[in-house]
């Protein structure tokens, strides 16, 4: 059997190189303290922000210094804990920097107070009267968007001053899942033992041709769930119990109204992406799992067997380097910037791609303004893996352009807009592929390659955004969020979509369990939203050519300047009507016509 190694067993090129960050702990710990000592290069300002646009111009500016540099020492014991949630330094440094984040806060909560507090039209004032303000005014008119909804000064501070209590569910679902969860090893359809973990079951499993193996993997994944249901709906009860207590206090219509604001969003697109894709992109997916059932020869079509590979013998395995080196080619109609990001990335270990005890599960790209991008993964050696690659590079090359172009305040958009970068590098990849050959083979598996894509971003996050809806409602209506509860509310999603195509066992409504973007507001249908305008731009590319890139590439740069809606309108898509969502909901539908006729 196959053993998952420590951290300290893994292969250096395999590990992603966070000297680039702090050369050591003790440089780490140097700046911390050096932190500490900035706060009153800011604190000075407190009680003189009615004094003139020269004193804002000062504060905002000794402000923007202190959070770059707490953003990077935040970040680096993130990424150390998420390398090994098991290290208790790593444990006991992610909670000291959570510490100094949430002091930080409440000993700057003053600004926001003290510029709320000035009479009507003063900040405007102010950006008149002082050009080198003119970076700031996008955060500023943002602010006193919310203005209505802030608390007083002693009760938002109070607030800061909590951050990390507040942010105790979702730190308490990672560490859980992390260092504290154990699955009984499985055996494949030829008798071989193979060892189980989270990341294994997701990046793999998951994914195996073998009916035996990939069905005991999900037998010994649930049963594992289930023994912390309870525990899991409690925390995640909190976390929404705190939404929901937040909300209220502040005075929004709801929790999703408070959700959507930060986002920049409206609730009509918010529901138009969750019902439009809930409701017409079922019957395709529905053909899809019935298609599935038959090629694999299944007598039933198992929750377990939806990611199962239509055609297994066609896809041998992959190397990282391999990968990397298909993406980069694929990546290359982006232009020469964009693509050295890319080679830079994966030449100078940006990338962890190492599958270690403790190492945090999925995958995720974090860039903090000031150093480049960090990518996790975990590699299965297939081509699923490259897609996502693929995707997390597109969130590095999103932020760094954004960050070498923008300011800290306007560096990153929206919630809204950060999928659409990294899907639109899926969506490329599988053209790319597509481009080398005539084979039909090829094709009809670069077509499931682009399912795989739909299903991650259009099935699984869409209907954990529909779970989110349904919990929230709930919990509006005083209903306790039982695991019995979640249970219920995850089944019926799963039903009201699959209907019956597929079988939904007992595990299916534990997958609730799985993913920690329920603990990070209203993210899971923002995936939908990134993908359908990356549908729609790469579409357009295909048939208008540089024009499109060169505005995609302006979006990119962009950062947060603009709104969402107004970023998404400069790619070239309208995402304040239905229609791209339903385009891009039929293309899914041709790719399952496809796939039906070249099966």
């Amino acid at each position: 059997m196959k053993e998952r190694k420590p951290r300290d067993q893994v292969m250096l090129e395999q590990q992603w190189n966070l000297d680039d960050l702090y050369s050591n702990a003790e440089a780490w710990e140097t700046e911390l303290q050096r932190i500490q000592e900035m706060v009153a290069s800011v604190t000075q300002y407190e009680g003189k922000l009615d004094e003139g646009a020269d004193k804002l111009l000062a504060c905002l500016e000794a402000e923007e210094a202190i959070q770059i540099r707490i953003q990077l020492a935040a970040t680096y014991a993130r990424l150390r804990l998420s390398e090994d949630g098991t290290n208790p330094i790593h444990q006991a440094n992610s909670v000291r920097a959570g510490d100094l984040q949430a002091k930080v806060s409440a000993a700057l909560s003053f600004i926001q107070s003290e510029l709320l507090a000035l009479p009507d039209g003063t900040i405007e004032n102010y950006l008149e009267a002082e050009p080198a303000l003119e970076v700031f005014r996008k955060s500023l008119t943002d602010m006193l968007e919310a203005k209505p909804h802030r608390l007083s000064a002693e009760t938002e501070a109070a607030l800061a001053s909590l951050e990390e209590v507040l942010g105790a569910p979702y730190t308490i679902y990672q560490r859980s899942k992390l260092a504290d969860m154990s699955f009984s090893p499985v055996e494949d359809g030829k008798g071989v033992t193979w060892p189980m973990s989270f990341a294994l079951y997701e990046t793999d499993y998951a994914l195996s041709a073998d009916t035996v193996l990939r069905r005991a993997a999900y037998q010994s994944f649930t049963t594992t769930l289930g023994s912390y249901k309870n525990t899991f709906a409690s925390i995640y009860a909190a976390e929404v119990k705190k939404q929901t207590v937040l909300s209220r206090l502040r005075g929004y219509e709801s929790v999703t109204h408070m959700l959507l604001q930060p986002q920049q969003v409206t609730t009509r697109v918010y529901f138009n992406i969750l019902d439009i894709i809930r409701t017409e992109l079922a019957p395709h997916m529905r053909r899809f799992a019935q298609l599935k059932q038959q090629v694999l020869g299944l007598n039933q079509m198992m929750f377990c067997d939806l990611k199962a590979p239509l055609d297994p013998d066609f896809s041998p395995p992959i190397s990282f380097e391999e990968a990397g080196r298909t993406v980069v080619d694929a990546l290359k109609i982006l232009g020469p910037e964009y693509t050295a990001i890319m080679e830079q990335a994966l030449a100078e270990r940006w990338v962890d791609y190492a599958d270690n005890i403790g190492k945090s599960t999925g995958a995720f790209c974090s860039t903090p303004y000031g150093a480049h991008s960090y990518i996790l993964i975990t590699w299965s050696g297939n081509m699923r893996s490259a897609f996502t690659l693929a995707h997390e590079l597109g969130h590095a090359g999103h932020l760094m352009l954004a960050g070498r172009n923008q300011r800290l305040a306007n560096f990153r958009p929206t919630m809204f807009c950060i999928e659409a970068p990294s899907t639109m590098n899926e969506l490329l990849l599988a053209q790319h592929i597509m481009d080398q050959s005539d084979d039909l083979r090829l094709k009809r598996w670069v077509i499931m390659q682009l399912m795989n894509t739909y299903y991650h971003n259009f099935v699984t996050h869409l209907l954990e955004g529909d779970m989110q809806r349904r919990v929230y409602e709930a919990a509006e209506r005083n209903e306790p969020l039982t695991a019995q509860k979640l249970f219920e509310l995850n089944g019926q999603a799963l039903s009201d979509f699959w209907g019956d195509a597929v079988v939904l066992d007992p595990g299916a409504s534990l997958t609730w369990m799985r993913q920690p973007h329920y603990y990070r507001g209203l993210y899971p249908y923002t995936y939908a939203a990134g993908l359908t305008v990356s549908t729609a731009v790469a579409s357009l590319i295909r048939t208008e050519g540089q024009p499109v890139i060169d505005r995609w590439l302006e979006v990119l740069k962009a950062g947060g300047t603009l709104r969402p809606l107004e970023l998404m309108k400069l790619a070239g898509v309208d995402m304040s009507e239905p229609q791209p969502i339903r385009s891009a909901v039929a293309y899914v539908g041709s790719l399952v016509d496809e796939l039906e006729k070249l099966f």
